[in-house]
């Protein structure tokens, strides 16, 4: 029973626990600029590229992968800047045009191209496949799985970012007009954000699905905001709520069925996604300064 947790669970809760705190900070910019529908274009615009990527390298190459995908996700959100301010469409319907255009024509090179050659369906970019992460020998590095290895590097870079930018990024996510004024070229700092936060969805994509990548990106960045006013008290509640719900909702789903005797679990990226949900509902309903119950 050890050894099957060290093999299947470990990896699996590692990948959640990185992924959570990745979301949970760059989320908290988007929920502060009120962009937080823009991580939905992203998450979906990045399937074509993911696709183009297993083409060109004949398997799941995490280099072609991050490339295109990338790639992709950047031509979605310049294709919501042209939709928005040359055809003078509502940001909300240009980028509900943009991702549902984009990720429908993912599924169809999907289901036309790759098929049955390569590990990843319609579902597998859904649910993600976190109880499928396995790392034979969790004392050997090697055999470390590549989801962890990307995962980590992202969280490095971010964790970089955010902490020799703080002050710069603290600026123009709440007075990018007075940034302006001070010579901050924030059109930077926002393509810099777009671009790392693209590339984060595509380090959970493989193993969370889009759902979930949602979810974490969102729930604990609003439920945090419900609850602070600061922007340090942001990010660390966010990551703190954001691990929780996801730490608790995959033992929940992997675990707690068997420990009750079920022989059946329960997909664990709807689960964490349905626990973020429930965490901001209750952060909705009981802060103590902005919630229904104080209003």
């Amino acid at each position: 029973m050890l050894d099957q947790f060290f093999i299947i669970d470990f990896p699996a809760l590692v990948i959640v626990t990185l992924a959570s705190i990745l979301c949970a900070l760059l989320g908290s910019f988007l929920v502060l600029t009120k962009q937080a529908v823009m991580i939905d274009a992203i998450s979906h615009s990045v399937l074509p590229g993911i696709v183009v990527g297993v083409l060109l390298s004949g398997s799941f190459s995490i280099l072609y992968v991050m490339a295109g995908a990338l790639t992709s996700a950047l031509i979605a959100v310049l294709l919501v800047y042209v939709f928005q301010h040359w055809g003078k469409i509502e940001q909300g319907a240009a980028i509900g045009a943009v991702f549902t255009a984009m990720f429908a024509f993912g599924v169809l090179l999907l289901e036309t191209q790759v098929g049955s050659r390569i590990h990843l369906d319609t579902q597998h970019v859904l649910y993600g496949a976190l109880e499928l992460t396995y790392w034979a020998n969790p004392f050997e590095w090697s055999s470390m799985p590549t989801q962890i290895k990307t995962l980590a590097v992202l969280l490095i870079i971010t964790v970089v970012f955010l902490l020799a930018f703080f002050k710069e990024l603290r600026l123009t996510t709440f007075d990018p007009t007075y940034a302006r004024i001070m010579g901050y070229k924030t059109y930077l700092f926002q393509i810099t954000l777009l671009v790392l936060i693209s590339l984060v969805a595509v380090g959970c994509f493989e193993a969370t699905g889009s759902i979930l990548v949602i979810a974490l990106f969102i729930c604990p960045a609003a439920a945090a905001r419900m609850l602070c006013d600061q922007m340090t008290s942001q990010l660390l509640l966010s990551m703190f709520i954001g691990l929780f719900c996801a730490v608790t909702g995959y033992l929940s789903s992997a675990l707690l069925p068997m420990w009750l005797g079920f022989d059946m679990t329960v997909n664990s990226a709807s689960v964490i996604a349905l626990f973020s949900g429930i965490g901001l509902i209750i952060a909705i309903i009981a802060s103590p300064k902005y919630g229904t119950f104080a209003k």
